[in-house]
């Protein structure tokens, strides 16, 4: 299936010193490659969000953002729908922040910030509230911990969209390189080829890391643990628990506790709306 392109609303000014961009991207539809006169942190409160950056390309969920320095081109969309919630900073208010594409972790705090920033986008600040949460948010972009790796994602036109895409929609399909390389039209060799070189890793460990990113979103949705390992093809609940366990350094139970925060402030904003 085929990506739609969405275009950017007209009239959008430069921030002063934040603009925050609220956008619901229906499913297979992506902004054109373009680069901002500012710096922007790529974001969905919702749904998963595919980014492409200086020759690479990966998904990242509501747990996680990229920061995107002033005029580093970039291309952002979704492949089953996500509620957007990008930050546009500027150049003054960002200073201090990194000065290279970095993928970071999102606190519950700094979400609920996005959230509230949100609600009073446009409205005057006779009281000085609205600068008080932009202080905050920026503060908390300054404590924001890098993370070590998204999951990759293909930029397309050598078959390998197809596969992981597929991956995505069924994590427990059991196929391996050479399955998947008859089904693609390319020998096993070919494939892990590829694969390894456009992504970085072998498709067996994509595949780990692929299991772990939709174990996170499945529980966020309310699916238990035993569910959850269904859903990914493992043999077991204990199974799952360990790799999660290897992964993670603690049990699904423990990491979705430690969520309980950031699903409160979700119901608090499903309540509002």
């Amino acid at each position: 299936m085929t990506w739609e392109t969405i275009q950017a609303p007209p009239g959008l000014c430069p921030p002063r010193p934040i603009t925050v961009r609220a956008q619901s991207i229906p499913a297979r539809h992506s902004f054109p490659e373009h680069a901002h006169r500012w710096h922007q942190m790529v974001y969905a409160i919702s749904g998963v969000l595919t980014v492409a950056v200086e020759g690479h390309s990966f998904v990242i969920s509501p747990e996680q953002a990229v920061w995107l320095p002033t005029g580093l081109r970039h291309r952002a969309g979704s492949l089953l729908g996500a509620e957007f919630r990008s930050l546009w900073i500027a150049d003054e208010a960002g200073r201090g922040l990194p000065a290279s594409p970095t993928v970071f972790g999102v606190t519950p705090l700094l979400k609920a910030l996005i959230v509230e920033a949100t609600a009073i986008e446009g409205e005057e600040d006779g009281d000085g509230y609205a600068g008080r949460v932009t202080g905050l948010i920026l503060d908390q972009l300054r404590r924001a911990k890098a993370l070590p790796g998204a999951l990759p994602w293909p930029r397309g036109g050598s078959g390998l969209s197809a596969l992981c895409e597929a991956l995505y929609a069924d994590p427990a399909d059991p196929r391996g390189p050479e399955a998947w390389g008859r089904h693609l039209g390319m020998s096993e060799r070919t494939l892990t080829r590829r694969f390894e070189g456009e992504l970085g890793m072998s498709l067996r460990s994509w595949r780990r890391r692929l299991r772990l990113f939709k174990a996170i979103e499945l529980m966020g949705g309310g699916l238990d643990v035993t569910r959850t390992a269904l859903e990914l093809g493992y043999g077991s609940t204990s199974a799952f628990v360990y790799a999660f366990r290897t992964e993670m350094g603690c049990s699904p139970q423990a990491y979705m506790r430690g969520r309980g925060v950031d699903r409160l402030e979700d119901r608090r904003s499903q309540a509002m709306a």
